[in-house]
């Protein structure tokens, strides 16, 4: 950073949502300002920081999951009347997620079938017809993109899972993610859908179980969840994610 820049970081695993942080540690050196605000749904706090010249982030945590790995297709969709208000702004179109373009498909494809079995029969559908290719699409790729190319990384399967269940009226949104299994190891993108009172996690890759998965945080589509947003020029020189399976007591 050769001036003065403003960042956003989202690294830190979320507390609670079926996950406990068991320890973690943090180290951003010192910054020139630092804070933190919640984000909206209370799911993870934004880190705030100005800084200059080299900012390096080590982040290290133990998180033990209790979510269950829930068969979707058991799970019963919320009528619309029904619906908690943090769910309902997932109903709508986002930047990356243009689900009103997908009503006539979704209809189509999977109008036989109802909440969570709908769900899940567009996840493995998405799996079973796209090709994960690293570098294959940029910040620009939405989810009508990679829906005619067939193929993306996490984000662009997220997207498309999100856009298809939205099309359904069906409350979607996306997390980022720490996930055992992930290949190439890197932040991880996942589809979480609100049926029978809560939210689950659908990863369309099949790279990775809710139960193997930490959440870091959620929002409409990948604008709200980068792990790093600069409002000013910056250069990423490196970058690692690591994720371990803890054997310790």
């Amino acid at each position: 950073m050769p001036e003065p820049v403003d960042l956003m970081l989202q690294i830190e695993a979320a507390n609670g949502g079926g996950q406990r942080i068991l320890d973690a540690s943090l180290d951003l050196g010192k910054p020139e300002y630092i804070s933190r605000v919640p984000a909206v749904g209370g799911i993870c706090e934004p880190i705030w920081l100005r800084a200059e010249g080299r900012l390096r982030a080590e982040y290290r945590a133990r998180v033990a999951i209790d979510r269950p790995d829930v068969d979707l297709s058991s799970l019963g969709e919320v009528p619309l009347h029904r619906l908690p208000a943090e769910a309902v702004p997932y109903l709508n179109e986002s930047r990356y997620c243009p689900s009103n373009k997908f009503h006539a498909f979704v209809d189509r494809r999977f109008g036989e079938l109802e909440g969570g079995a709908k769900v899940a029969r567009m996840r493995d559908w998405i799996e079973s017809r796209f090709t994960y290719v690293s570098g294959s699409s940029d910040a620009e790729t939405g989810a009508l993109d990679s829906f005619v190319e067939r193929r993306g990384v996490c984000r662009d399967y997220a997207h498309v899972m999100i856009a298809l269940a939205r099309a359904a009226h069906i409350p979607a949104r996306m997390a980022s993610v720490y996930a055992l299994g992930v290949k190439p190891m890197d932040f991880h993108a996942v589809a979480e859908v609100y049926l029978d009172g809560d939210w689950y996690m659908a990863d369309a890759t099949g790279m990775t179980r809710p139960t193997q998965c930490a959440r870091i945080c959620a929002g409409r589509d990948a604008a709200d969840i980068a792990f790093l947003t600069a409002y000013r020029e910056i250069q990423l020189v490196e970058q690692e994610v690591r994720v371990e399976a803890y054997e310790g007591k």
